[in-house]
């Protein structure tokens, strides 16, 4: 299914929305916008560098990832679904994984696709939580952008500050805003196709650093896109996307993918109302 500059729904969910649902949602993205931590702001550390002296400290082993896959018949059907990693791990096993068959109401509507999504990413995150799983995310990684937004507060920004969750925003398309574009970023790759650097800093007119364009396989000109979600720093972000990845697209968000598709495959098929 082609999907949206955003993440995961066709273009062609047309919105109907009305001027005071838009403007009720732009009033509520702002004031979570206002709560959104774009620094380093968890407990646990990446790496057991100076082992001795931060025995202490809990290490990052547990990554999750989220997705919706919507029906090609009906766009409104869709399968949202989490899965966490064991990242210690040798082949980085799935130690958890759950979905959620529903029904959307909410039409996609540019620049909001977290008013769509992230209420059925939200309730697998709060079953994992009350059912006290060992293995709920220390961070989450999103299908879907963070601060690199036209309104610089995507879904992984949403999901993260509604969660209290540290999360990193994994874009497979390019948001054309401040001036970066597509084509640009190619051609930043094209010549840096020799060099070790493995990723181009997307830096807009303005100055602004919205996240960074990143080839995560050898040679690939075809880079996914990461952005700071809520409370983690954009280097400590593409450590643990680096650390995450065995194709084009990170672990986590790759499998939540697949299994979201499958599941949907599966159990479509006489969805109750």
């Amino acid at each position: 299914m082609e999907k949206a500059p955003e993440t995961g729904i066709e273009e062609s969910s047309s919105p109907n929305t009305s001027q005071d649902d838009h403007k009720q949602w732009i009033e509520a993205q702002d004031d979570l916008k206002r709560r959104l931590i774009t620094e380093d702001d968890f407990s646990w550390i990446l790496s057991e560098q100076n082992e001795e002296e931060e025995k202490e400290e809990v290490l990052l082993r547990y990554v999750g990832g989220v997705d919706i896959s919507f029906s090609k018949e009906d766009t409104s059907v869709a399968c949202g679904t989490l899965v966490v990693l064991d990242i210690k791990s040798q082949d980085l096993r799935v130690v958890y994984h759950d979905y959620y068959l529903v029904t959307l109401t909410v039409p996609y509507v540019p620049g909001f696709l977290a008013f769509r999504e992230a209420p059925v990413l939200l309730e697998l995150l709060e079953r994992m939580k009350k059912n006290a799983s060992p293995f709920y995310p220390q961070v989450l990684m999103v299908d879907g952008n963070g601060i690199l937004h036209p309104r610089g507060f995507g879904l992984a920004c949403h999901l993260g500050v509604l969660a209290d969750l540290p999360t990193i925003g994994i874009g497979k398309n390019l948001h054309h805003v401040d001036g970066l574009t597509y084509s640009g970023v190619r051609q930043l790759l094209e010549t840096k196709e020799n060099c070790t650097e493995d990723f181009i800093t997307l830096s807009g007119c303005s100055g602004k650093i919205w996240g960074v364009a990143m080839r995560s396989t050898k040679g690939s000109l075809k880079p996914i896109f990461i952005s700071v979600g809520h409370r983690v720093s954009l280097d400590a972000a593409i450590t643990i996307v680096k650390m995450t990845c065995k194709y084009r697209v990170p672990e986590p968000t790759r499998q939540a993918d697949i299994r979201s598709r499958e599941y949907l495959r599966k159990h479509q098929t006489g969805m109750s109302e």
